[in-house]
């Protein structure tokens, strides 16, 4: 068989503006905002609307930095390689551990969400099988296109406009629950900003799109600030509307948060819209996290960072069939034992280490190398560091834990290969 020229390995550049900002959206606008809205009222009461614009600051920061990066690395893995070109090889490493821990567990949040609001009386085990039943769909090679992204941000966006109407429109709506009072700490509201980061997360795809955009370094700049801002603008009519109906208290004690606006909004006869909505959207996160984490997991096993029998492509099926089932697995157990606040936390937490390593990497690019303006990195790492550090102290803890074994297994396997007689 001859070998194949160039153009029969080279992506179509088919993705204008709007296939960008399409993906941006379908990437952040998901389950985030259906599960992660509860804990942060929680966390922020009154100030969870502030909190959200915190969070959007950092995402809008360490989108920025990515893009100028993945513009100067188009190779897939993202800050894995970032890292590593930018500042080492143990920095690269420790972002994609970060990466890999705190997007499983991303996965298992957005599979419990699948479960919440399915069947919330078996919320689990509702989760353990749409797992499994992606985990297959992936095995086989099935991917989520640009035009299935189309339908499920239509689907989402469609069923957030009927929660606002439903909201705003209601007698029960209070002006009153939107003032800010004494309900939170200045702590209260870091934290809740770090776990509506999650609602953000997947904004980064815009960057690593670059060789399939037309014109990249003039639509991928353009196409971030739309995505995000696009999002900023529904995630803030969706949280007043919440906010307006059941307040910060509601919020945090709903299973099903946006089923319950409707439902005390006095439209019950929508709930189970919004829940199949709720649905639609976690099971199209799910399955873009999981071939995103069996992804980064192929690659680092590639690099002898992970096993390398992790390392295989499926002989028919050409996916790295071996690393998607250990996600699959690890998922599993995930969304069979923790509760989706903690798996969000903790996902927050290693996202946002993945993230502060990415600006610091933005940071040390030269202005011939397309460097964002200084603020935009330093703001970001800062950002990330205090979100992360803000978060519920279990979330802390067990992220840190986390992050800690991956740098032990890193240092002990180098030492190894140093001992090791040739």
């Amino acid at each position: 068989m001859s070998e194949l020229s160039p153009e029969e390995t080279r992506l179509r550049r088919r993705l204008g503006l709007f296939d960008a900002v399409t993906i941006g959206l379908g990437s952040m606008i998901g389950a985030g905002i259906f599960a992660a809205l509860g804990p942060a009222a929680g966390a922020a009461g009154s100030w969870v609307l502030i909190a959200l614009a915190l969070a959007a600051v950092v995402a809008y920061c360490n989108a920025t930095s990515s893009a100028r990066l993945a513009a100067r690395y188009p190779a897939s893995g993202g800050t894995y390689v970032y890292g590593r070109e930018r500042l080492g090889e143990f920095w690269g490493y420790l972002a994609g551990w970060g990466f890999v821990a705190g997007k499983t567990a991303s996965c298992a949040a957005m599979a419990l969400t699948v479960g919440a609001y399915v069947w919330p009386r078996y919320a689990h085990p509702v989760a353990v099988a749409a797992v499994v039943a992606l985990t297959a769909v992936n095995y086989r090679g099935v991917r989520k296109s640009a035009a299935l992204t189309r339908i499920i941000v239509a689907i989402v966006l469609a069923v957030l406009a009927a929660v606002v109407i439903a909201a705003l429109s209601s007698e029960t709506a209070d002006a009153a629950r939107l003032h800010l009072g004494g309900d939170t700490t200045a702590r209260g509201v870091l934290q809740a900003a770090g776990l509506l980061f999650f609602a953000f997360a997947g904004y980064a795809r815009i960057a690593t799109l670059g060789e399939e955009v037309r014109d990249p370094a003039r639509t991928i700049p353009r196409a971030i600030p739309m995505a995000l801002g696009l999002t900023l603008v529904v995630y803030i009519a969706v949280t007043v509307a919440a906010l307006l109906v059941l307040g910060p208290h509601g919020l945090f004690t709903a299973t099903a948060p946006l089923a319950e606006v409707v439902r005390a909004a006095g439209v019950p006869g929508l709930a189970p819209v919004v829940r199949i909505g709720a649905a639609v959207a976690a099971l199209g996160s799910l399955l873009a996290l999981v071939l995103g984490v069996s992804r980064t997991t192929f690659a680092m096993a590639r690099d002898h960072h992970l096993p390398f029998v992790l390392a295989r492509v499926h002989p028919r099926f050409g996916v790295p069939h071996r690393a998607e089932l250990a996600v699959g697995v690890v998922v599993a157990v995930l969304a069979a034992t923790v509760d989706v606040r903690g798996a969000i936390g903790f996902s927050s937490f290693g996202v946002l280490v993945y993230y502060a390593i990415a600006n610091v990497s933005a940071w040390t690019l030269r202005p011939e190398e397309g460097r964002p303006p200084r603020v935009i990195p330093l703001l970001g790492v800062a950002g990330c560091l205090g979100l992360a550090c803000s978060l519920p102290w279990a979330s802390v803890l067990w992220g840190s834990a986390a992050l800690v074994a991956g740098a032990v297994i890193y240092l002990a396997r180098k030492r190894w290969a140093v001992s090791a007689p040739s």
